[in-house]
Parts: C-alpha cells; structure tokens; sequence
C-alpha cells in the first residue's frame, strides 16, 4: 500500500464529518418520532408502513424513476424481497422496542451489529474472523449484557425487541453484501423500499389511524424524510472519505439520542447503560480497526467505501 493512499485515508475531509454528523441526528429524529408516535397511541406497524412509504416516494422522485430503468432492473427478485423484509423487521422491532425502552438504550444494543455480522459473515459469505475480532465481539457481548442486566430485573420484553430489530438489521447487510455485486445500487435503495410498503399493505388498513393533530401529521410524514435524507447524507459522505476514517462519528448518534430522550421524554440513562454502550463503541472502534488494516494487507480486498455504504442503504 502507497504512502499516498495511506495519507488519503487518513485525511478526513471536514464535510464528510459534518454529512456524518448530519445523518446521526437525522437518525436520531426518525427514532424519537417514532418513539413520540408510538406512545401516543398509533400502532408500530403502521407507523413502520408510513416511514417505507414516504421513503419510497422521495426514491421515485430523487432517482427519477420514469427515467432511470436501472432502478427496476434486478437480478434475484426474490432476494430483493427477502432483503426489504429485513429491513423492514429492523425498523418495526425497533418502534415496538421505543415503547419500552428509552432511546439510548435501543442504539447501544444496536451498535452491537457490527460485532453480530463479524460473527456470523463466518459460515454465511465465508469471511472469517481472526481471534482480535472475535475476542472484540465476546468484549461487545460484554457490554449488551451490562445494559440488559438478564436476572436482575431490568431485562424485558422491549430488549427482546431490540435484540430482533438488530438481528434483522445483521441479516440485511450479509445479504447486501452478498448482492452488492451482482445488483445495480439504485435497485438495492429502491426495492429495500418498495417490498415492506407492498408486502404490508393489506394489512395496514387493519393497524392504520388518523394523526391526532398537526404534530403527529408532521411527525408520520418527517420519518420517511429523516430516514431518506440520513441514506442520502451518508452516501455523499462515504464519498468524501474512507470507512476507517469516519469510523469514529456514527458513534455520536448516542450522544443525539440521550439529548433527545432527555428533552423530550425526560429519559436519562443510568450509570449502567453509560458504561454497557461505552464497552459496545469500544469493540465496535476496534473491529473497524482490524478490518482496515486486514485491508491494507490485501490489495485484492473490496473497497471499504462501498461496503460501508451498502450497510447503509
């Protein structure tokens, strides 16, 4: 590896950080107005359904889908389908997870996904990990089990949640890296949209309810906003800079989300949430850290940009 590939990945253009930055508070208001939603009354589902629907139409319009065939274009339908579904299952276990759980406690087990897809990309695409990563993971298994305590009372129905809203997210990006080859981006981005909204909507006239007010009419349609202005941040960054480089500053979604969980739920996480999610970034920093420099040894590794930006779709 060059010296001068080596300073470009180590130079971090500022507008990358601050498109980063961007999407993690854009993330964090899709997850409080769900939250928000939820506890006032509207159904996880439905709340679920409007955020893929709203997404889907600023995907039609900002790939000018009546112009753009290659957004219809796919190789493995099926696979399109079951990959939108996970999606879709890490969102709704997620909102139904907000009901519960305060909003830091639901991305500190989230973050753990980086750890749960180095574990099982093992068996699944065949990329195994070393001992580092794997002693990362036991590490980051540490930390989720310091924030759920099991047998001391704290851990409930919401975590189970959770925990199945970060599995379906794992299970979205081995897929997306299985495919990322093979399909075009604009179908990945556009059918991750299109089967939840299809796939549900028989259904959704069963769990559907009119906003009570303009707030919840504001909030129902800003998820989709959120969600697809947070994708859009993160694929211009991912542009500017390298996945090692902007490892660091996902992480300060936490930071977005206790603010918000404080301000407007009057949430504060305990000392043990603090420490669990520490534990958590800690192990997650580090496996990046393994991947980067297993990277640098192979001249023949893909591309770190695009990996991370797959995840992200």
């Amino acid at each position: 590896m060059s010296t001068k590939q080596n300073s470009a990945d180590s130079a971090t253009p500022r507008a990358a950080i601050l498109l980063v930055v961007v999407a993690c508070v854009l993330f964090s208001c899709l997850d409080t107005s769900a939250k928000y939603l939820v506890l006032n009354g509207m159904s996880a589902p439905f709340v679920s359904w409007m955020r893929f629907a709203v997404h889907l139409v600023i995907v039609l319009v900002l790939f000018h889908a009546w112009n753009n065939p290659a957004m219809f274009k796919v190789q493995n339908l099926p696979a399109q389908i079951l990959r939108g579904v996970f999606l879709f299952g890490s969102t709704i276990f997620n909102f139904f997870a907000l009901r519960t759980l305060q909003l830091a406690e639901t991305v500190s087990i989230y973050f753990f996904a980086p750890m749960v897809i180095t574990a099982i990309a093992g068996p699944l695409l065949g990329e195994w990990a070393g001992w580092r990563r794997w002693l990362a993971v036991l590490v980051g298994l540490v930390g989720v089990l310091v924030i759920t305590r099991p047998g001391f009372g704290t851990f409930g129905v919401g975590h189970v949640f959770a925990f199945a809203s970060m599995a379906s997210y794992c299970l979205y990006v081995i897929m997306t890296r299985h495919m990322g080859a093979r399909e075009t981006g604009e179908s990945l981005i556009f059918y991750s949209a299109l089967a939840p909204v299809v796939l549900m909507a028989p259904v959704v006239p069963t769990y559907a309810s009119m906003p009570d007010g303009t707030l919840q009419w504001v909030l129902l349609i800003g998820l989709g906003i959120f969600g697809a202005a947070g994708h859009y941040m993160l694929i211009r960054a991912y542009k500017l800079a390298t996945t090692t480089a902007l490892a660091p500053y996902p992480y300060t979604q936490m930071l977005w989300m206790i603010g918000f969980g404080y301000f407007v739920f009057s949430d504060l996480p305990d000392a043990w949430t603090f420490t669990g999610a520490a534990i958590i970034v800690a192990s997650g920093l580090f496996i990046v850290y393994r991947e980067h420099r297993l990277r640098l040894q192979s001249s023949a590794a893909p591309r770190a940009e695009d990996q991370e930006m797959a995840k992200k779709l």
